[in-house]
């Protein structure tokens, strides 16, 4: 692993605190919920260019919703066109929830492609960044600019490593930079996990050397899981001169702490230093 990639010092050792379970019945059934979209969506996944956004963000929060976990979605809707969506990055949970923000193109980490099942569905939308091969970094901005121009979303988790939640990481600069060369504007995004009551949990978080299957189960098997979507005010192109000051604008204050009085739209549950950013833990 290059000495530049980005990482988090959060493992599941560390960070994962124990949380109130469901049944193991009801767990089994979450789970079966999940299996069955992500299938669905793996088999719908060639006419995903062709789908209406409204289609695709109502999948993304259903597979939320199937996991056991309500969605709290504050703050206006983004624009339309093109737009680089950046969020903090806790777990596997955040790529449906920012698409249901805004459907978008994720910039992810190329070893998702190797993925049972997820690496398939991800193949299809995903910009894949080579994060080892620092000489591949302008050629993936570039591609990123170039998705940005032609109008789409793109999905980018800047931190470039997962978080616990409690603590997280710089934003990194080089997507930023294609937003600058696009004149895009910047979409920041904050995510939070709670209990449903008010809590920090850091049930969600996919950190360390933490299994996909093992985390899958953690949140599937948790009891009254809440995720908080704050979509704060769009960033608009030629604000920032350069793409250090960009991600420090669209970096969430960590000392913000979410509002409880705050009412947003609830979905209940059912039943290199200026190194690139990937989907997904390091």
């Amino acid at each position: 692993m290059s000495v530049w990639l980005p990482s988090a010092p959060c493992t599941p050792g560390a960070c994962l605190e124990p949380a109130r379970p469901v049944a193991p019945g009801r767990a089994v059934l979450r789970l079966a919920a999940v299996l069955a979209l992500v299938l669905a969506g793996v088999v719908l996944s060639p006419l995903g260019g062709h789908l209406p956004a409204g289609p695709v963000r109502w999948w993304c929060r259903c597979v939320v919703r199937a996991a056991g976990v309500r969605v709290r979605v504050t703050g206006a809707a983004p624009p339309t066109g093109g737009l680089l969506l950046v969020a903090n990055h806790i777990s596997w949970l955040d790529i449906p929830l920012l698409a249901a923000v805004r459907p978008a193109r994720t910039l992810a980490k190329a070893e998702i492609r190797r993925w049972p099942v997820v690496g398939r569905l991800a193949a299809r939308g995903a910009l894949f960044i080579e994060r080892d091969r620092l000489r591949a970094l302008p050629a993936t901005v570039a591609r990123v600019a170039d998705a940005l121009r032609d109008g789409r979303a793109v999905a980018v988790f800047p931190e470039g490593s997962t978080w616990c939640g409690r603590a997280q990481g710089p934003f990194r600069r080089a997507a930023f930079q294609a937003a600058l060369d696009a004149r895009v504007p910047v979409q920041p995004v904050r995510l939070r996990y709670r209990s449903a009551a008010g809590a920090a949990s850091t049930a969600p978080a996919f950190v360390g050397d933490d299994a996909l299957a093992a985390s899958v189960w953690r949140v599937v098997s948790t009891r009254g899981l809440v995720a908080d979507v704050e979509i704060r005010a769009v960033i608009p192109p030629g604000i920032h001169p350069d793409r250090r000051s960009l991600a420090r604008a669209a970096q969430p204050d960590p000392s913000a702490a979410p509002d409880p009085a705050h009412r947003g739209r609830t979905t209940a549950a059912a039943g290199p230093p200026d190194g690139a950013t990937a989907a997904g833990k390091s």
